[in-house]
């Protein structure tokens, strides 16, 4: 990931968005140039942040994903559709649930359209303006992420599927702790 930063921080700044951006790698000597073009668009977060809350915002309309469950599973529940962009392991998977499967989010593919191999810029930003822009794309995925951030969040309230499935799970591990 830390050379896709190097190579391809602009296509944020092209996409003609706002966004916040959370970075924690160390040795960006472009960001003091790149924060002072994107002043009043962007905002670059060096630091630890709650991504949690962040997405919770009512300000955030899209997420640009690695697509690790965590932040698919945060992004959805917080209803905000997601670019899903992912770099290793189970990521490519669950950019295929969140795009192909339950279509809450977009796909940016590599060159060539692979799954894996090198994204250009120019793909994350011509994605970013399709997600942000509020076309017919942006209105369907914003609609979908909608539907399933609705039935995450009933899942997971005191006597939804998820609650009452942790409950049967602690009852278990109870029992079979004083057999």
């Amino acid at each position: 990931m830390k050379n896709w930063i190097r190579e391809n921080p602009f296509c944020l700044e092209k996409s003609e968005v706002s966004f916040l951006w959370a970075l924690r790698l160390k040795g960006l000597d472009f960001l003091p140039e790149f924060e002072s073009r994107v002043k009043g668009k962007g905002l670059i977060a060096k630091e630890w942040v709650d991504q949690s809350k962040i997405l919770q915002h009512d300000g955030v309309k899209g997420f640009l994903s690695h697509c690790g469950w965590n932040s698919v599973t945060e992004s959805i529940s917080a209803g905000v559709p997601i670019l899903a962009m992912p770099f290793m392991a189970e990521q490519y998977l669950n950019a295929r649930f969140v795009a192909e499967e339950i279509g809450v989010g977009l796909r940016i593919l590599s060159r060539g359209g692979s799954v894996r191999g090198y994204v250009a810029a120019e793909e994350v930003e011509m994605k970013a303006r399709e997600l942000m822009g509020g076309g017919k794309v942006a209105e369907e995925v914003s609609k979908r992420v909608a539907e399933w951030g609705g039935a995450a969040h009933d899942a997971m309230k005191e006597g939804g599927s998820s609650w009452l499935t942790l409950d049967l799970l602690i009852e278990d591990v109870m029992e079979k702790s004083t057999d």
